[in-house]
């Protein structure tokens, strides 16, 4: 039996322009309740999930007791920005590539439910994605592998035959856990240095980058 390949997707920075967005959503939350965190150490923990970004940002052995209104102050400053997303160049294009050359494409991310709709939506690629995790699909968050796991266990892909592709040094993280090569795309905000550093196999600027040197990857290699 052949085994199934496929590539991996991260949504949020990766495929739709988002990690600002949710930057500044954190930096006014923190605010909100009396935490004043630098915006730019904020920008690098995004890709957590809330609970691990919190505790990253604001040390483990604090009172936790304004989380949950943390996030949910998030939740509905960022929410204010859904109408205004826009895709990432050549993000809908890529998914295409990679179907047409017959790989599962597998969204996974970690966003809501609800949100994760909305971010479909704006991608505009629903006709080729095989699969979609959502939060609920994970019991922890970025750096933890369990999203990507997730992903591989709903779309049926094989490990050792899949390629994830991700905008922060979490997703790197992630992906290593699971020995999955990650390619790294800094549209996110992070630089390709960064990523390289963490351990992506390859970094292009976005998504529109990649698909041009699509069938000189590592994505390539699935193929053969």
């Amino acid at each position: 039996m052949t085994a199934k390949r496929g590539v991996l997707f991260d949504v949020d920075g990766t495929l739709v322009d988002t990690t600002y967005l949710h930057a500044v959503a954190w930096w006014e939350a923190l605010r909100q309740h009396d935490e004043d965190v630098p915006m730019a150490q904020i920008h690098r923990a995004i890709g957590m999930g809330s609970d691990k970004l919190l505790d990253h940002l604001l040390g483990g052995d604090r009172d936790t007791s304004d989380d949950e209104r943390m996030s949910t102050a998030h939740d509905v400053l960022y929410g204010a920005w859904w109408e205004r997303l826009r895709p990432l160049p050549g993000a809908a294009d890529l998914l295409r590539a990679c179907a047409d050359r017959g790989l599962a494409v597998v969204l996974a991310s970690s966003a809501q439910g609800a949100e994760l709709g909305k971010l479909r939506k704006v991608i505009d690629a629903d006709d080729v994605i095989t699969a979609a995790t959502s939060s609920a699909d994970a019991a922890e968050s970025k750096p933890a592998p369990d999203i990507l796991q997730a992903a591989l266990d709903q779309s049926g892909v094989d490990p050792e035959h899949s390629v994830f592709v991700g905008d922060a040094v979490w997703d790197v993280k992630a992906a290593g856990k699971l020995g999955i090569p990650c390619i790294g795309l800094a549209c996110g905000g992070t630089s390709a240095d960064e990523l390289a550093a963490a351990g992506a196999v390859e970094t292009y600027p976005d998504p529109a980058a990649l698909l041009a040197a699509l069938d000189r990857s590592v994505i390539k290699k699935l193929l053969d």
